[in-house]
């Protein structure tokens, strides 16, 4: 029994001599597994730094662009616009009472003058109610005037009399308002000018209103431009203008600023100009697109560049300006030898523009005669970055460009 006993304790000392060696054991694992992980990462980390040193360190290859040298020119000082040529008269002619067709008397294209007879309508039933009014109006007045001598010898009342003179005046009237009438359905040409293409047919029927042909007036011919207000104080009625149009290649027409609009448009923040033409051919036609220009004063020395060189943006013009430079002693090619020589750089650089002439802008502050800037390829640049000319292909420069297959 009490061999027993003993052995029992043995057995219970041994369990509890066993229990901290497993604890210690599980602490030992999850200690070497700690490190484990904690090596490979940063191991890891390591290695991603390597590698974003050497990529943030390997030279970019130079981008290819275009570029031109800004120069200097002698422009006068002026102004272009683009305006559209519009009628000094422009309408539907149309009629104020409506019936049937009865006569046309023009040609599409036709020139008139005013007053010129163009269309005639149907009015038999209006000149037999005119037939009748007259007979009536011509009793009304016979009555009239035989009351007036009755009248003067005292044998009808003043009142009879006065009755008598007011039928006749009111028969005359409605006599001359039939006239009128008739009148309305001979449609004339309300102004000199060119008609257009017919709009109604012979035996048709026409509302008031309805449209028959359309007249413009157009020699002369006005044209619609506007300006910004910083212009305002340097226009002047009669100012001489230059106007082109594409339809009519290597023409140029002349003509004078006539009106001045007093409001200014608070949204665009510009001015609309009116200006007037001859045009004896009629070769301008309403609505046609014209590119304006003219002088405003003396000529003036402008640094040039193209505009395809000028980044337009709502918080200022830039330009990528290219200048030369050494390269650093700690410069490598892409496979690690150092680089030599001289390299070009950009560097962005804001200016202010002026006027323009085809191809070319006018640089007023931020740019000198001499510099060179990129014309193409700019959305790919950055400050400093380093670029190679390539000017095979660059786009045009011209102050009066012409299309490309003329």
């Amino acid at each position: 029994m009490t061999d027993r006993n003993h052995s029992n304790r043995d057995d219970e000392s041994r369990a509890a001599t066993r229990k901290p060696s497993s604890k210690k054991r599980m602490a030992l694992m999850l200690i070497g597994a700690a490190v484990v992980f904690g090596g490979v990462f940063a191991v890891k980390s390591v290695m991603n730094t390597g590698m974003n040193e050497f990529f943030d360190n390997m030279p970019q290859p130079p981008a290819s662009v275009s570029a031109a040298v800004a120069k200097s020119e002698r422009w006068r000082d002026g102004a272009e616009a683009v305006g559209t040529f519009v009628a000094v008269n422009g309408t539907d002619v149309t009629t104020e009472a409506g019936g049937v067709i009865r006569t046309i008397l023009f040609e599409p294209g036709q020139r008139v003058k005013a007053g010129t007879v163009l269309v005639r309508l149907n009015t038999a039933n209006e000149e037999a109610t005119l037939r009748a009014l007259e007979a009536a109006a011509k009793l009304a007045v016979s009555q009239r005037d035989r009351w007036r001598e009755l009248g003067q010898q005292k044998l009808v009342s003043l009142d009879e009399v006065e009755q008598r003179a007011a039928d006749a005046a009111s028969a005359l009237a409605q006599v001359e308002a039939q006239r009128a009438l008739i009148a309305q359905k001979t449609i004339r040409a309300p102004f000199d000018g060119t008609l257009g293409i017919r709009k109604a047919n012979l035996g048709q029927f026409i509302a008031p209103g309805s449209p028959i042909v359309n007249l413009q007036s157009i020699n002369p011919i006005f044209l619609d431009f506007t300006l910004p207000q910083q212009r305002m104080d340097q226009l002047v009625e009669g100012t001489i203008i230059r106007a082109t149009v594409d339809s009519l290649p290597g023409r140029t027409f002349d003509g004078r600023i006539t009106a001045i609009e007093p409001l200014i448009d608070t949204e665009t923040r510009s001015v609309k100009v009116q200006a007037t033409f001859l045009n004896e051919d009629n070769d301008l036609r309403p609505g046609t697109f014209a590119k304006v220009g003219f002088d405003l004063g003396g000529e003036q020395s402008v640094v040039v560049i193209p505009q395809t060189a000028v980044s337009f943006n709502p918080y200022g013009n830039a330009v990528f300006v290219i200048r030369e430079m050494q390269y650093g002693p700690d410069e490598k090619s892409m496979d690690g030898k150092p680089l030599t020589g001289s390299k070009l750089v950009v560097q962005q650089r804001f200016i202010k523009t002026g006027a323009t002439r085809g191809d070319l802008v006018a640089v007023t502050e931020g740019l000198k005669p001499g510099e060179r800037v990129v014309t193409s390829g700019l959305l790919k640049l950055r400050n400093d970055a380093t670029v190679t000319i390539n000017n095979k292909v660059e786009p045009s420069a011209e102050t009066a460009p012409k299309p490309g297959n003329s």
